[in-house]
């Protein structure tokens, strides 16, 4: 698959085949490939898939980076592409270098991107390398970052959310030959004019992840909100791995209340829900609340609500005392004398989706759930499904009405189209 979409490449390649078509339809065949020149074929060298123990604050020199013309031919310009998560930023580039700063999408996180283009010969069965290695800043917040090397030999852009071009402008940085480096192999490339490598960047940082909830009180008969908090108090960031939530929060309900509105969580069992954060990521200072509405059926003794923190392990994390909580359920004498019973108390205010600036109905989507990244605040999660391990934010939602069944498969449909091409796009970034 390939490593990047960009909109202008597609369009020339479109307006090629039409041409052709066109061509073949007039009886004139188009050229045919016996002038063509020879399959570009380009392999890295061997690289450490992980890097450990960088200090936040610092830099780091993204070394070894080295590469083979694995084909027949020589190449009259090659390009290299350094990506980064947002732990990790680029340094003053060389002006043979362009930036793009893309915002996150889909579930890919935000990335900063470097092409620099070499403009020099490549000759087949030689190993090249730029003659000075390129440094990152390691930021106050980074964790655990992603960094991706690409060479091709078109140099293609991020992608359609690819931000303005920044120049770089230090000296420029040429390619040396690498005599005493063994060559890769003719054919061992995986890929047609391209090559690519992810490393994993760690630095030495800290993300305390935190669990907090409201007080649960009513009587018999009414329906009380119960809202489980998620803070990441930082300092650094927490990137979990592809298709997985950076943490999970388990859930169970008190005994005697039945559950009237379920946050976007995975049911696990009777009265115990397992719930995913909106992304596989948590930036510093991050909030997500998960709200579920109770209705209080009984006075049971020692009915309490709680929650914990499971899923992938934590050993950024190193205060594990504030990392699950119980919050004991008073039910308080008389009766409301109704069926649908009054609004619960949230922090001595009555709740209706759980979440700062929420609907009543839980903001888009979210059944009840609500983030907040760096100050700000958006109803609902994701909005991405969850799978019964609760890797992203589920609706939980019962039956629907055969209208809206319909109108949401048309929609469905729509929108599948569209985010097949985003998540193809996506997937080779």
């Amino acid at each position: 698959m390939r490593h990047a979409a960009p909109g202008i490449r597609t369009l020339r390649q479109a307006t090629g085949a039409v041409g052709a078509l066109a061509l073949m339809a007039l009886g004139a065949a188009p050229a045919v490939a016996a002038d063509a020149a020879p399959t570009p074929h380009l392999v890295l060298g061997e690289m450490a898939p992980k890097v450990d123990g960088l200090k936040p604050g610092g830099t780091y020199d993204v070394v070894p980076v080295s590469f083979t013309n694995t084909g027949t031919a020589a190449l009259d310009k090659v390009y290299l592409q350094y990506s980064v998560t947002r732990g990790l930023s680029h340094t003053e580039l060389p002006s043979n270098c362009v930036r793009y700063d893309v915002g996150s999408y889909d579930e890919l996180p935000e990335k900063s991107y470097a092409i620099c283009e070499f403009d020099q010969t490549v000759e087949p069965g030689v190993v090249y390398a730029p003659e000075k290695a390129l440094t990152l800043n390691v930021l106050d917040y980074a964790l655990h970052d992603e960094l991706r090397v690409v060479v091709d030999v078109d140099g293609s852009l991020p992608g359609d959310e690819t931000g303005r071009p920044v120049p770089g402008t230090g000296p420029a940085v040429k390619l040396v030959e690498k005599p005493d480096a063994t060559p890769a192999e003719p054919g061992s490339g995986e890929h047609e004019g391209w090559d690519d490598a992810h490393i994993s960047v760690n630095a030495a940082n800290t993300a305390d992840l935190q669990l907090t909830g409201n007080e649960l009180s009513g009587k018999v008969g009414d329906t009380v909100s119960l809202k489980v908090t998620l803070t990441n108090a930082g300092p650094g960031w927490v990137l979990g791995e592809q298709d997985n939530s950076a943490t999970k929060i388990r859930v169970t309900i008190p005994a005697g209340t039945t559950v009237t509105k379920e946050a976007p969580c995975a049911k696990v069992r009777a009265g115990v829900y397992e719930c995913g954060t909106g992304q596989r990521w948590l930036k510093e200072n991050a909030v997500e609340y998960r709200t579920f509405k109770l209705r209080i059926d009984k006075a049971v003794t020692g009915a309490k609500a709680t929650a914990k923190l499971t899923g992938p392990a934590r050993p950024y994390d190193k205060n594990p005392e504030n990392d699950s909580i119980t919050l004991p359920l008073d039910v308080t004498d008389g009766s409301s004398g109704n069926g649908g019973g009054s609004a619960g108390t949230d922090g001595g205010s009555s709740s209706t989706g759980g979440g700062s600036g929420t609907s009543p109905s839980g903001g888009s989507g979210s059944g009840g759930g609500s983030t907040t990244s760096g100050g700000s605040s958006t109803s609902g999660t994701s909005g991405s499904a969850t799978t019964a391990g609760g890797d992203l934010a589920s609706t939980g939602s019962g039956a629907t009405l055969p209208l809206a069944g319909a109108a949401a498969a048309a929609v469905a449909v729509g929108a599948g189209a569209v985010m097949v091409v985003r998540r193809r796009r996506a997937a080779q970034q």
